[in-house]
């Protein structure tokens, strides 16, 4: 019994794991942990040192609140070191710039997939019409109505045979 449930579990699991979608899951964790650093160096290289150009040659990191002040080790006077206590909001600051680069990235990526994707599919066909009469083609239905009420019969009956038999 408890060997049929050991099966059952492995192949169960086997199954969940062959899945398309999990697979594309660990894809697409593997490809976003790649994607990180190029864009951590996108954000902190190019587009940071121009942002605190803007506004000052200021660098968002170093953007902090000092709560307490850190003070060096005097062991004469009996001073141990203190280790400054900040709120440092600039890095919030970097991050969130960081977030919102990487969900535009992540945007154009899945837009020009798409577009892509809308161009290999076909365009659907256009439904048949009902093909238009020619000048010719009305003329002969005209003749053909006329031969059939001269002979007695109506056009509408559909009475061919016995029109073509008498011209």
């Amino acid at each position: 019994m408890a060997d049929e449930k050991k099966k059952g579990i492995i192949s169960e699991f086997k199954e969940f794991i062959a899945r398309g979608n999990v697979v594309d899951m660990a894809v697409g964790i593997i490809m976003g942990g790649a994607f990180t650093p190029i864009v951590n160096s996108l954000v902190n290289d190019i587009v940071m040192p121009g942002i605190g150009l803007v506004v000052g040659k200021m660098n968002f990191s170093d953007l902090k609140i000092v709560l307490q002040q850190g003070a060096a080790a005097d062991e004469a006077a009996g001073i141990e070191e203190i280790t400054e206590v900040a709120v440092a909001y600039g890095n919030f600051i970097q991050v969130i710039l960081n977030f919102i680069i990487v969900a535009f990235c992540v945007f154009m990526l899945i837009k020009g997939i798409n577009k892509l994707k809308r161009k290999e599919e076909p365009a659907p066909e256009p439904e048949p019409q009902e093909p238009v009469p020619t000048a010719e083609e009305l003329l002969l239905s005209e003749i053909r109505d006329l031969l059939k009420e001269k002979n007695g019969a109506d056009p509408a009956d559909g009475a061919d045979a016995d029109a073509s038999e008498n011209i």
